[in-house]
């Protein structure tokens, strides 16, 4: 429960930092928006629960795939001068072809079967835990 607890912490306290810098220094917080700190934490916290590549693996995988039918989300914004849509609008307008475009992955994507550690894998306790 700890550990869960410090994991939240952590996630908190980058989305934080990403809002506060981006309010001052936009190009800086669009750096750090841009960086993969999310998969960086989610690679090392999944490492350290599961002991296995397998998995991270997997979330590679997925994340290079979802990555880019992510950024439809952005375009509203980066468009609303142009368009004079407001934040709410935006916003809106924003999730909505996210969603479209990983919905249609979803539906007619690959799928991958579930994470199992592959032979040879598999972290043991003597090296690292």
């Amino acid at each position: 429960m700890i550990w869960t607890l410090f994991k939240a912490a952590i996630s908190a306290a980058v989305i934080v930092a990403v809002a506060e810098v981006s309010g001052r220094f936009p190009r800086l917080g669009a750096l750090l928006l841009t960086l993969p700190l999310i998969s960086i934490l989610a690679f090392v916290m999944l490492w350290t629960k599961e002991g296995e590549m397998t998995a991270i693996t997997r979330l590679a995988r997925e994340a290079l795939v979802l990555v880019p039918l992510g950024l439809p989300f952005f375009l509203p914004f980066a468009l609303s001068n142009r368009t004079g849509l407001s934040f709410w609008p935006s916003f809106a307008v924003g999730v909505l072809l996210a969603s479209i475009t990983i919905g249609l992955w979803f539906r007619f994507g690959a799928t991958t079967e579930p994470a199992t550690p592959a032979e040879g894998q598999t972290r043991t306790q003597e090296e690292g835990r």
